[in-house]
């Protein structure tokens, strides 16, 4: 136990960028959804779906190539961080002279000719961020997740501050005409535009942080060390490019596959985009222990006792996974005023996606095998089976149900990939996870939530809040009896 807490302390500390960062970035969502229309957020929906696929490829694996490689320099220096820094600098600077160039028919064939600076935003975004993932790579080798999560947060901070000044301050002051410079730095038809703007700005900001981390670039490039880390880390593009197809291709195809006229479908995806933040903090927390996970798992693969670890991190994962699935369903009273009213059509897919997106954080625990065993090709097979169900079920579900067509994919996508990466996980690097454990506690959260919708429940939320309260105490009490040893032990 005193190791998974300190594997907790550390998704603790990458939380305070990434859940508690992040939250800052999730109350923008009721400032979004408030002021912009269900299609206009459809815009804004779309392009973070693109961002998305392409914040994969031009990393090209290099974030957990360099983790693997990093303690096999031989000469002190690390030439493995100044050469996937190099790489990776040179192919984003690539990308974007290539966008800039095909600018124009890459906005026509979106449907954005009247706003060809959205793609150019977003193409500056991306290789900036692609950029800084080497350099944030590196502080979390070296364990400086303080570091880490400061730069972070500043980013964070300064999209929401910008976000808050273009969307509500500045329309203010422009309608009063009381100000000659407000006309200067404000144009209305921009609108939505300045939520890029705010994401740029803090991009910059956030690699100007990252300027020292750039300095270990002069140890040069190896061109053998190279060679090794690209044949480690394509099969990684492959795995993470198929799980954002998982991820978001739903919002992607809900623009082409609904039923309906542009405008509608737009607004359809906009409101299925807002309701899907609504799962956030289940990714959130996945994305926390993601960074802290990861070089764990490595640096402690050696020891006699790691597949005990890693069968009980994954209990423990569940355990929390499910309270986070519970808090918000049973309170979704409370979370739905999140986003406006025009979204709260859409409510019915945040159950489906939560717990989706635990299946997801038990894939993540499940694919230490393929890591840790060098197999990442067959791990990259394993999400390109996960990408063709998705494909083919949005494809098959959308024109039928709508999106919470796409929800179910998502939760079917999910589900097979941890059950597949369990199976050869039993064969390659065999775990005794306690997989009859991890199954009731995820029965007991769908049990009690079902519950909570069946109950004889009075109208007032007094009354609901009570009665949801009354389960979760529930679900922790029924934790503690199961796992009451687990606790006690240091």
């Amino acid at each position: 136990m005193g190791i998974i807490k300190k594997l907790a302390s550390q998704t603790a500390v990458y939380g305070i960028s990434s859940i508690f960062g992040r939250f800052l970035n999730y109350l923008l969502v009721p400032l979004y959804t408030y002021y912009f229309s269900a299609a206009e957020y459809g815009v804004v929906a779309e392009f973070y779906a693109y961002a998305g696929f392409f914040s994969v490829v031009l990393i090209f694996g290099f974030e957990t190539g360099y983790f693997r490689f990093r303690d096999k320099t031989h000469t002190g220096k690390d030439f493995a961080y100044s050469t996937a820094l190099i790489f990776v600098l040179l192919a984003n600077l690539v990308f974007f002279l290539t966008i800039v160039l095909f600018n124009t028919k890459l906005s026509e064939a979106l449907n954005y000719s009247n706003h060809p600076e959205y793609v150019l935003c977003f193409t500056l975004i991306l290789a900036l961020d692609a950029i800084a993932s080497i350099p944030f790579s590196k502080l979390r080798a070296e364990n400086k997740a303080f570091h880490f999560a400061g730069i972070k947060l500043v980013e964070i901070l300064i999209t929401v501050l910008l976000s808050l000044f273009f969307i509500i301050y500045c329309p203010k002051l422009y309608a009063e005409n009381s100000h000659v410079w407000i006309n200067q730095i404000y144009d209305p038809a921009i609108g939505i535009g300045y939520i890029f703007i705010a994401n740029l700005i803090a991009s910059l900001f956030k690699f100007l942080l990252l300027i020292p981390q750039l300095k270990c670039i002069t140890y040069g490039f190896d061109p053998e060390l190279f060679g090794r880390m690209l044949r480690y880390s394509l099969p990684m593009v492959v795995i993470g490019f198929a799980g954002i197809i998982n991820e978001m291709l739903d919002r992607a195809l809900l623009k082409y596959l609904l039923p309906y006229d542009l405008h509608t479908n737009m607004k359809m995806l906009g409101i299925y985009s807002a309701c899907y933040k609504l799962s956030i903090l289940m990714s959130l927390f996945i994305q926390a222990f993601r960074y802290a996970a990861e070089p764990f798992f490595f640096s402690y693969s050696s020891n006699t006792d790691a597949r005990i670890v890693y069968a009980k991190v994954l209990k423990f994962f569940v355990i929390f996974c499910v309270f986070i699935f519970l808090l918000v369903t049973l309170f979704i009273d409370f979370f739905k005023y999140f986003v406006g009213e025009e979204y709260r059509v859409g409510l019915d897919v945040v159950p489906i996606l939560l717990m989706a997106n635990l299946c997801l954080g038990i894939y993540v625990n499940l694919s230490i095998w393929y890591k840790l065993t060098d197999r990442t090709l067959m791990g990259a097979v394993v999400s390109l089976v996960g990408a063709g169900l998705t494909i083919l079920l949005n494809a098959w579900w959308i024109p039928l149900f709508g999106y919470i067509g796409s929800a179910w994919a998502t939760l079917a996508c999910y589900a097979s990939m941890a059950m597949v990466s369990y199976l050869l996980g039993r064969r390659y690097y065999p775990i005794a996870y306690d997989i009859k454990r991890v199954l009731v506690y995820i029965t007991l959260g769908i049990g009690l939530f079902f519950a909570k919708q069946n109950l004889p429940i009075g109208s007032g939320w007094q009354q609901s809040w009570l009665v949801s309260s009354e389960l979760i105490a529930l679900y922790i009490l029924i934790t503690l009896l199961f796992e009451k040893r687990q606790f006690l032990m240091r």
